[in-house]
């Protein structure tokens, strides 16, 4: 059976003081994201708009960053450095489950399947409310 790496992106609301990644993004959506890469996955990273790939011990300070309001070019920029670290720490033989906005996936989700991956957006599509939902039932809520 294949190794199972969620990938989280990051949230706007977030501690105003450093702690680890796992615990910095203080969103609900993200607490239920987390819930679900611990449950069902072996292993979980945060995409952040501003690290880059973070491992959820990592510890940073609060800070300000979307890829929402990012141009294009400094977008590209992020996806290429996000699939450098990505490749360091996942294999051919891993199975991604991404938990993000298209924003986030554009660069990334097509990298990893080009590498060989096999990459799951369970909630593509789907909107806030409906992404709760999923997760809560998901993982047992």
């Amino acid at each position: 059976m294949p190794v199972r790496i969620a990938l989280v992106s990051c949230a706007k609301n977030k501690q105003a003081i450093a702690a680890p990644a796992r615990d910095l993004y203080t969103s609900q959506l993200f607490a239920y994201q987390r819930r679900y890469a611990e449950k069902f996955a072996d292993g979980w990273y945060i995409l952040s708009a501003k690290h880059g790939v973070l491992h959820p011990d990592e510890v940073i300070a609060p800070y300000e960053r979307s890829l929402n309001n990012m141009p294009i070019a400094e977008r590209r920029c992020w996806a290429s450095r996000v699939q450098h670290e990505l490749l360091s720490v996942l294999t051919e033989a891993t199975q991604v489950i991404i938990f993000a906005g298209q924003l986030y996936r554009a660069n990334v989700e097509p990298f990893l399947a080009d590498q060989g991956m096999s990459v799951v957006v369970p909630m593509e599509g789907l909107t806030i409310g409906r992404q709760l939902r999923w997760l809560k039932n998901e993982i047992g809520q």
